[in-house]
């Protein structure tokens, strides 16, 4: 007897069709059968060792979050309810350049130090790998939901040439080559950029376009976060859809919004630029989050210059009170590339998170506040912040636009990703509520997207821009990834004044046809793997 059967749910299956009333038989981690309409038509009924009533409950495949920052949050917390708990199954992971795989000794304290914002410094994780392969073999130890990885060109930079803003040789160039078509073969699914974080954006288009060319002989897709998300924001786009045309490697563009006060209603400019491609024939889709402030690091905001060589030069340079002046400058009134070439507005800039707790005065304020609290410039703050807490600080930035964010989510190569940070006293509450919130607020209340059509975008879509044969669907035969959630009630709970609140209306959500949430509460099972590329 299967180990299963989920009664009378309301299937809305992944693939934008209707939804249909089914019940649902799962054995050895699959959907093995699938009964539609049975207790109307009278027929014989699938029996399991366990019956779950799904009454008024939509199961639905689980939801693929395309853009998540949980590289060592699935290492160090079992749990992870940030993610469990909204119905999230498959997690993306080694995002925008930079991550911890592959690396040396030198390459893996560097790196640690860079993104100390994004994940912590990572004292409660044993770094027992260095290899992409090995890393994904940890993985394999059991995590809470699978996670995907693709190859950080930043890390890869910094491993065959360092921080330096220069060009590669063709030595090193061939270094990075044979990286990435390593981490392939190990199983990464394809090759993310930080092109505003050091020390990707050192990398020169014809650089990037030769490591794609490795991606896509193997399959796999680029994921860049682009040179510019503010004033430059659709020519680095256009950069992106030109550099891969040319590589002929598929392309995802991460967290694709339209930010910043420069932007304000040119959606449509960006979608009609990837509608003309995919006329075209290039293969290209994007994801986005469903808030329209963002979040990063701090020191993410300043001149690429000044962060050239690594950490510990930058804090030599912001010590140095000529040098932190010339920072300034280009922060507050050039426009730095970290800021996206747009001028600093404090006033946009919300600590998010510190390192040392000793400065959680700061967090939950914007730059300016903080800085009228003292009575000095913003500048003098942030900088003062900064060598503090050498360079951890996470922030806000409230630069979105809303019509923006609903236009973009509308867009039929849309997916959905979370761009989660889970450090911080008080993260963007996206890393706890996107997927719930997609479908509490933008389908249920302002009907934005029809109800299947959202799954799809978070379930069938993002499989097939991974490749997965037997994900993203209520299939018989596929894994049994899976969610039920009320329709009725299902919302984000998290909030920017409170944004580790875990959603409502989710109730049951399955791993591998094992239940990780089960009545709402987080079981203790580990049923996450990996997800390893699947070869052409």
């Amino acid at each position: 007897m299967e180990e299963l059967v989920i009664r009378d749910a309301d299937v809305v299956d992944g693939s934008g069709t209707d939804s249909y009333r089914a019940d649902v038989v799962v054995d050895g981690g699959r959907i093995v059968s699938i009964v539609k309409e049975a207790a109307a038509a009278g027929c014989q009924r699938p029996k399991a060792r366990r019956e779950l009533d799904a009454e008024g409950l939509v199961l639905s495949p689980g939801f693929i979050d395309m853009h998540a920052h949980s590289d060592l949050a699935l290492l160090r917390d079992p749990d992870h309810s940030a993610k469990a708990a909204q119905g999230v199954t498959l997690e993306v992971i080694g995002q925008d350049g930079l991550s911890y795989a592959p690396v040396d000794d030198r390459t893996l304290g560097e790196v640690r130090r860079a993104i100390a914002g994004w994940n912590g410094p990572g004292d409660d994780v044993d770094f027992d790998w260095r290899s992409v392969g090995e890393y994904l073999d940890r993985l394999d130890r059991g995590i809470a939901v699978n996670a995907a990885y693709l190859i950080p060109q930043g890390t890869v930079r910094a491993l065959a040439v360092g921080w330096d803003d220069r060009e590669a040789t063709p030595t090193e160039l061939e270094h990075m080559r044979r990286l990435v078509a390593e981490g392939m073969e190990q199983g990464a699914v394809g090759m993310s950029s930080g092109l505003t974080y050091t020390p990707g954006m050192y990398a020169k288009d014809a650089e990037l376009t030769e490591l794609c060319r490795v991606v896509a002989e193997y399959g796999g897709y680029y994921c860049p976060h682009h040179r510019s998300y503010g004033a430059g924001a659709l020519k680095a786009y256009e950069e992106m859809v030109e550099l891969t045309r040319e590589a002929d490697c598929p392309l995802h563009l991460a967290h694709a919004t339209m930010n910043f006060g420069v932007n304000k209603g040119k959606a449509p400019e960006l979608l009609t630029l990837l509608d003309e491609a995919l006329a075209g024939g290039a293969d290209i889709t994007l994801d986005t989050y469903p808030y329209t402030p963002g979040c990063t690091t701090l020191v993410a905001m300043l001149p690429s210059w000044a962060s050239e060589g690594g950490p510990e030069q930058i804090m030599k340079r912001l010590a140095d009170d000529d040098t932190a002046e010339r920072i300034r400058h280009h922060v507050e009134e050039i426009g730095s590339d970290g800021c996206h070439g747009v001028p600093m507005e404090w006033d946009t800039i919300e600590i998010s998170g510190t390192g040392d707790p000793a400065l959680a005065e700061y967090v939950g304020r914007t730059v300016l506040e903080s800085a009228r609290l003292r009575g000095e410039s913003p500048w003098t703050t942030a900088r003062r912040l900064l060598l503090a807490d050498r360079l951890a600080p996470t922030i806000l930035q409230h630069v979105g636009h809303e019509e923006n964010v609903r236009a973009i989510m509308r867009h039929r190569v849309h997916t959905g990703g979370s761009d989660g940070i889970l450090q911080g006293a008080k993260p963007h509450p996206r890393a706890y509520g996107t997927f719930p919130h997609y479908l509490g607020h933008y389908v249920r209340e302002l009907g934005v997207l029809p109800l299947e059509e959202c799954v799809a975008h978070l379930t069938s879509r993002p499989a097939a821009r991974l490749r997965l044969p037997d994900r993203g669907l209520v299939r018989e035969g596929y894994r049994a990834d899976l969610v039920l959630f009320d329709p009725a009630t299902v919302a984000a709970g998290s909030t920017f004044e409170d944004p580790r609140v875990l959603p409502t209306g989710v109730p049951y959500v399955l791993v591998d046809g094992r239940f990780v949430m089960e009545d709402g509460r987080r079981t203790d099972v580990l049923a996450g793997r990996s997800v390893r590329r699947v070869p052409r």
